[in-house]
């Protein structure tokens, strides 16, 4: 099968086109470094020639109110030009609950963004996943100072990043869901427990502080991050990832 990926030297896209290369498929990445310009549309004729499927995993480069232009923008141009290729299957990365959060000016732009996906003219696949535990140093350093980092006690049920790839190539190579399918991690957490657990494991002596109203989900109502009935659970733990991450360091 012929894949094209756009957004193919981040986090996801990076991992997701040796995954996909490994299993024996043709995969064109495609990026700002390869020429491909989301924004205007800059190569994604040459980027999607003969692809059957196309797997968008772009972020916004920022998480305020321009966010929505930017994926409205990147959606039309994409769709438009896989039209065009006669690409058969589009497919993207989105959040779980992202439609119950509106507030959130990234979570309104991501629901645009599968709202135009599921308009479009090709047939599609979302796979939303839960928070990465990736993010978790990012998420801390928001509210943190020297001594304390504060977090609310916000449900979440995080996913190891290798294991949202693993899901994402599952979905690209099959027929198309026409809908979308929840991935996450096998364990749920509130959002100050994972802090802490973070810290021990790092032996980081600061004090993590529940505080309902820090960070940015202290915005989402508790539950609206945890996936449903029929999500896909990974299997890596959050304890043998950070494990394993201290062990690679």
């Amino acid at each position: 099968m012929k894949i094209t990926v756009i957004g193919a030297t981040g986090l996801i896209g990076s991992q997701l086109i040796s995954t996909l290369c490994d299993a024996g498929h043709e995969v064109t990445p495609a990026s700002l470094s390869t020429g491909v310009d989301l924004l205007t549309g800059e190569g994604l004729d040459d980027a999607l020639a003969g692809a059957d499927t196309v797997v968008n995993v772009t972020n916004s480069p920022t998480f305020d109110e321009a966010s929505p232009d930017f994926f409205r923008t990147t959606m039309g141009n994409l769709l438009a030009a896989g039209e065009r290729a006669g690409v058969g299957h589009q497919v993207i990365l989105s959040i779980v609950g992202v439609d119950l959060v509106p507030q959130l000016d990234y979570y309104r732009a991501k629901t645009l963004q599968e709202d135009l996906l599921r308009q479009g003219p090709t047939a599609y696949s979302i796979v939303r996943a839960t928070q990465f535990f990736e993010f978790m140093d990012a998420v801390m350093s928001w509210t943190s100072d020297d001594k304390t980092v504060r977090l609310p006690s916000t449900r979440i049920q995080p996913i190891a990043t290798a294991d949202v790839v693993d899901a994402l190539a599952d979905v690209a190579t099959a027929p198309p869901l026409g809908g979308s399918v929840d991935v996450a991690g096998p364990d749920v957490f509130t959002l100050d427990e994972l802090g802490r657990l973070t810290l021990a494991d790092r032996q980081d002596e600061r004090t993590v502080v529940t505080d309902e109203q820090a960070g940015m989900f202290s915005a989402t109502d508790d539950g609206v991050l945890v996936p449903g009935p029929g999500a896909r659970l990974a299997a890596t733990h959050y304890k043998d990832w950070l494990s394993s991450s201290r062990r690679s360091v």
